[in-house]
């Protein structure tokens, strides 16, 4: 239990991981869009999500060509999902998700 807590814990320490949950709570999405809502490189949004996964925060579904990435669905998420509410009035955060609104996977893979 103590290992879950350790890795979610670090999971929440780095910003683009903030980031990239509160783009997850929006909807599921691929590399690629979350590669072009954060201007970061593939590896390092992997190593993100691959960190995220870990922490047993987000969960990963192969489709078509794509992976799509969602916020894994537990009392536990669904309590830390409630404390990240205070992070919707900062500004990057409202960026973020308005892109994430105009963006697709289709659009943003050609780029």
């Amino acid at each position: 239990m103590i290992a879950r807590y350790e890795k979610l814990f670090k999971a929440l320490g780095d910003k683009s991981r903030l980031r990239i949950l509160k783009m997850l709570e929006l909807r599921p999405m691929c590399v690629c869009e979350i590669r072009y809502v954060l201007k970061l490189s593939q590896p390092t949004v992997s190593g993100h999500l691959k960190v995220l996964k870990g922490a047993e925060l987000v969960e990963d579904k192969k489709d078509g060509l794509w992976v799509t990435y969602s916020i894994k669905r537990d009392q536990l998420n669904k309590e830390i999902l409630n404390i990240l509410k205070n992070l919707d009035k900062d500004s990057q955060i409202r960026k973020d998700l308005k892109l994430v609104e105009s963006i697709s996977r289709e659009s943003v893979s050609q780029l």
